[in-house]
């Protein structure tokens, strides 16, 4: 089934910890949270942001969304793992709900396979880009998806890949054990550019898109860790 409702989730880390999370995360915190039916889709270090840890998760619906949290929090692994990752963090609720901007534009990961646990990260990975863009936070449905497809049209004049293009779900956060942002309205585009030599120029293209706030976008150039789907 396809993913409808998604988190980017941005952890502020205590000084250090990231290579400690990230074991956790990529050892004990993948398949188990597959497992109850989320997807995990992405994850990556910020190299401009040493204590940051960026990922991507996935949900069928939002019905789907409310049975899996409480069944992975509640349950024993992250009993027994949650206290470690805990321990890493300064702030975990920096937290987007999203859907897609239209259909077919979420995340695309048919065929993917995940590497297995132990897999060493390269020093050299693949470099990706997120851009989160503001818009009003009454800003109208349609109005949202025409931005989104702005900034898509501005990636790919630049030769890069939308691999998700995404906006706020407005819907009742159904845990609310774990807070998501909320009175905002963005769009969250997830890129892979053609070369690295071209980030200047993609970032320069995805600059120059304001909709709507006169607010800067959020773009931040990641490495996505050994584990994360999407490489």
């Amino acid at each position: 089934m396809t993913d409808t409702v998604f988190e980017l989730r941005r952890y502020t880390l205590k000084p250090g910890a990231r290579e400690a999370l990230i074991a956790v995360f990529d050892t004990h915190l993948v398949e188990t949270q597959e497992a109850v039916g989320m997807s995990v889709l992405c994850q990556f270090r910020d190299p401009a942001a040493p204590d940051q840890f960026v990922w991507f998760r996935g949900f069928a619906d939002q019905v789907a969304r409310t049975r899996a949290l409480p069944a992975f929090y509640g349950g024993p692994v992250w009993a027994e793992h949650g206290p470690a990752a805990n321990e890493t963090m300064l702030e975990w609720h920096d937290v987007l709900m999203l859907k897609p901007a239209a259909p077919g534009f979420g995340f695309k990961t048919n065929g993917l396979e995940r590497l297995p646990p132990g897999t060493a990260d390269l020093d050299d990975g693949h470099p990706y880009l997120v851009a989160i863009h503001h818009l009003r936070p009454d800003a109208a449905e349609d109005a949202v998806a025409i931005a989104a497809e702005a900034i898509a049209d501005a990636v790919r004049s630049t030769g890069g890949e939308v691999l998700a293009s995404l906006i706020s779900d407005r819907s009742e956060n159904g845990f609310a054990r774990l807070p998501v942002r909320e009175g905002e309205c963005v769009a969250v585009t997830l890129i892979r550019p053609a070369v690295p030599q071209a980030i200047p120029a993609l970032e320069a293209a995805l600059r120059g898109i304001v909709p709507g706030t006169g607010r800067a976008p959020d773009i931040a150039c990641l490495i996505p860790t050994a584990r994360s789907l999407l490489r």
